[in-house]
């Protein structure tokens, strides 16, 4: 019987000067953060499973060529592909190590339907037949297959230089909007309309479908009712937004890694349009750039050019989501790895060489696996038996995943999801540390929740459960060479084309 397994570029790599000689210690923060983060930052980047990207870390083919990378002396390896998985492995095809001259890939089947299917009751060994597509040229599917540190080199550079987790899941299967939903509010359930065959089911999301009144969406919409951060942040006066590329003009293209336009805004990448009382459904501009962050007509969801409007400024949000346009926000089918890496790169070295760095934490973190292969079966922690459910059900049959009652009765939230990245870059974090706690997407809800203050979602939210990031940190100072000579330590600036250390 199958079982199911619980299971500026003038910097060097790193500098230590600063911007002024304030240390960062406690009796010098805002008494509003538990921990000395007082600028959240989350890039909320698209369908990447954590074997796809770093299956052999930390080593690299490193052939001629590509930009290379050579692992410091006692990097941690990670829960990623070991030999037999590479040579052995009982999935249809071999994994094959792709290099920069395929990064751009087919887009994989990763509804919350074929994920399951995927899995296999734990064997994850039918990734080739549920998840794989063909490429665009006809050729077979590459959904076994990964990148390494000579394609995706600049998220190897920040693993090595920062922490990372290699145990974090999505908090459901499936694609884009329920992996927002869930990295805003821990809950998937409070849709409405609460039955939409194959979309909602007993008013939960499982599937892909635009928030109802924005003026970009179209087709099917759908609200969701309950709470997310955002009201618990705007509760304590706590300053936060979405901001995502093409906000202020959805009809805005760039070329994709096909060759072809693509929108920059998608609106069921963007969370909070489904809450009425966080939208901005006309897309209106903030008043000002002293109000970007509180409330006004933008209700906080902003293009991403207000985000560095606020920068400059000095005048950053506690808390902001960045979702990058399209092009660049990885999704396989018309975004690429390196596509990818210029806007993250761009975006944390614009950080870095900010004051606000000081008191940072940048996250990196992913909507949803696309289907990608990945070797770890997700901890069973919640149960469903919708119609769409196949993971303890008989094969080719939906029904249930596990028998016993879910979180709050609601059904449609099979927990977890597949196994995807989670870097933290901050001049607290570890350096060159692999945590493996295991987390989830609604771990970061739970990580904002703590800092400030806000207490929880309710309503069977998983961030009641979800893992804490705290081990990604280091607050005492112990590993954090260079903190205590001032703020501004840790910078790492990188190539945004290579993801190389820039030198002087």
């Amino acid at each position: 019987m199958k079982i199911i397994q619980i299971a500026c570029l003038a910097a060097i790599a790193f500098t230590d000067c600063c911007f002024g000689q304030e240390t960062v210690q406690n009796s010098q923060r805002s008494l509003q953060t538990a921990y000395p983060i007082e600028h959240l930052v989350i890039i909320f980047q698209e369908n990447i499973s954590f074997d796809h990207y770093f299956a052999t870390y930390p080593v690299a083919a490193n052939p001629a060529g590509e930009p290379r990378f050579v692992a410091k002396p006692g990097t941690p390896s990670v829960n990623g592909l070991t030999q037999d998985l590479l040579t052995r492995n009982q999935n249809a095809l071999q994994p094959q190590r792709l290099d920069r001259s395929h990064a751009a890939t087919a887009d994989q089947n990763h509804n919350y339907l074929n994920e399951q299917e995927a899995m296999d009751h734990g064997l994850m060994d039918k990734f080739v037949e549920y998840t794989g597509t063909a490429e665009p040229d006809g050729s077979p599917t590459v959904v076994m297959d990964y990148f390494d540190g000579n394609t995706v080199t600049a998220y190897w550079n920040y693993a090595q230089n920062f922490a990372m987790n290699d145990n974090s899941f999505g908090s459901v299967p499936g694609p884009s909007t329920p992996g927002a939903i869930n990295v805003v509010s821990g809950q998937t359930h409070g849709a409405v309309p609460t039955q939409i065959t194959g979309l909602v089911e007993q008013g939960s999301v499982i599937n892909d479908l635009d928030p109802a009144g924005d003026i970009a969406s179209g087709g099917t919409t759908f609200q969701m009712t309950g709470k997310n951060i955002g009201d618990l942040l705007n509760a304590k006066n706590i300053t936060w937004g979405w901001f995502e590329g093409g906000f202020d003009n959805p009809s805005q293209t760039h070329i994709g890694a096909n060759g072809s336009p693509k929108a920059d805004y998608i609106p069921h990448h963007e969370p909070f349009q489904y809450y009425p009382q966080t939208a901005n459904p006309a897309h209106k501009p903030p008043t000002s750039v002293a109000l970007i962050g509180k409330t006004d007509q933008a209700n906080h969801q902003y293009d991403i050019t207000r985000f560095w409007q606020a920068l400059n400024a000095h005048n950053l949000p506690a808390v902001s989501y960045l979702k990058a346009p399209a092009y660049q926000d990885g999704h396989p089918g018309y975004s690429d790895p390196l596509l990818e890496q210029e806007f993250v790169v761009e975006t944390v070295n614009r950080l870095m060489l900010s004051p606000e760095w000081n008191t940072m934490a940048i996250i990196i973190a992913y909507d949803d696996s696309d289907g990608w292969y990945d070797h770890v079966m997700p901890p069973c922690v919640n149960e469903s038996q919708t119609a769409y459910d196949f993971l303890t059900a008989p094969d080719d049959q939906g029904g249930q995943s596990g028998t016993n009652t879910p979180l709050g009765g609601y059904q449609g939230r099979y927990s977890f999801g597949p196994r995807m990245p989670l870097i933290v870059i901050s001049p607290f974090a570890k350096e060159n540390f692999v945590d493996h706690t295991t987390t989830d997407q609604s771990s970061i809800v739970r990580f904002i929740e703590d800092n400030w203050g806000l207490g929880r979602i309710g309503d069977a939210s998983f961030d009641q459960y979800s893992g804490v990031l705290l081990n990604l940190f280091d607050f005492d100072g112990t590993h954090r060479d260079g903190i205590h000579r001032g703020p501004g330590a840790r910078r790492l600036i990188l190539d945004p084309q290579t993801g190389e250390p820039v030198s002087h």
